[in-house]
């Protein structure tokens, strides 16, 4: 996402003949996402009703994995909007927060679900319940046509980060169908009823799996953590090393607007003599080229610094 406003905000102000290009492109990208959204949005309905209707709990949980979809379809298109906003908005926390309270609610939403397609599935397999296997198996295959689709709309629709987590998602959902496509030849070869709630497990743990490492992710995000790949004592080390005039960096905090958008604030102290702005440009200069930090505020000190034990991270 910051990709899409470093280069927006570039081209506008490079070469403004390109900027008609960027957004072009962004809306491209928009309309397939959306595309894609309605596909999955839509077809998820169909399929629940069919897995009420046939009494598949298979599809019941494959409709709950396009539901994962649906979510996630809609964060990447609400990324994919805000990307091609100003540049001026990365610096205001508005909007990029509701996509990681929104992935948040929505890996909840699918814990929930994952855990009650199992408890059900452990409920039939105890008490087998009658499952109509051909309207089971023409829903299934319905499923899988529209996840190919969807997949073909976002594998066309460019390489950022947020558009290959959906199209993972999608793809993960035809595993989902493909399951309760199996489910249902095997009821309508065999009749064994027991493979219904057997498979709708497997598609269970595939919604677990991906909500928990959506949650995770977010939770962490919304508990101002710090972004995975800074460490606060290696950014004080490589400034001090690298800056000229700064010879101590100490109450460094990071946390993260969304997940390609880290922030830092951090305290700097100067040798005595030392030029502060030479020092700042230094700093901002460093953090942006060797650890990708587009956002910091920088306290520069000379002797005692102002906050020493209030904060202890040294």
């Amino acid at each position: 996402m910051s990709a899409a406003h470093h280069h927006d905000h570039e081209s506008h102000h490079d070469h403004g003949h390109d900027h008609e290009h960027v957004h072009e492109h962004g809306a491209g990208n928009e309309r397939r996402v959306l595309i894609a959204l309605w596909l999955t949005g839509g077809f998820m309905i169909v399929e629940a009703a069919g897995g009420f209707i046939s009494g598949s709990l298979a599809l019941i949980a494959d409709a709950g994995h396009m539901l994962t979809d649906t979510g996630a379809l809609a964060l990447a298109w609400i990324a994919v909007r805000l990307a091609r906003r100003p540049a001026d908005d990365a610096r205001s926390y508005g909007w990029h927060r509701a996509e990681i309270l929104a992935a948040f609610l929505n890996g909840v939403v699918m814990l929930a679900l994952s855990a009650w397609i199992i408890v059900e599935a452990a409920m039939r397999l105890m008490q087998p319940s009658e499952v109509l296997g051909g309207p089971m198996l023409v829903v299934a295959i319905g499923g899988l046509v529209v996840n190919v689709l969807s997949f073909l709309m976002l594998h066309g629709a460019g390489d950022s980060l947020n558009l290959k987590g959906a199209a993972l998602h999608v793809l993960g959902d035809l595993l989902g169908s493909i399951a309760a496509i199996i489910a249902a030849i095997v009821i309508l070869f065999t009749g064994f009823m027991p493979v219904d709630p057997m498979l709708s497990v497997l598609v269970a743990v595939l919604i677990l799996r991906s909500a928990w490492k959506v949650t995770r992710d977010s939770a962490h995000i919304l508990m101002e953590g710090t972004p995975h790949h800074l460490d606060p004592d290696e950014i004080a080390a490589d400034l001090v090393k690298n800056v000229e005039g700064v010879d101590d960096v100490h109450h460094v905090h990071a946390w993260s607007l969304t997940p390609t958008q880290s922030l830092v604030t951090l305290h700097a102290h100067l040798k005595d003599g030392t030029d502060g702005h030479a020092a700042l440009s230094g700093i901002k200069a460093r953090l942006g080229s060797e650890f990708g930090i587009g956002h910091a505020t920088v306290q520069l000190e000379r002797g005692e610094c102002a906050d020493s034990g209030h904060d202890g991270h040294h």
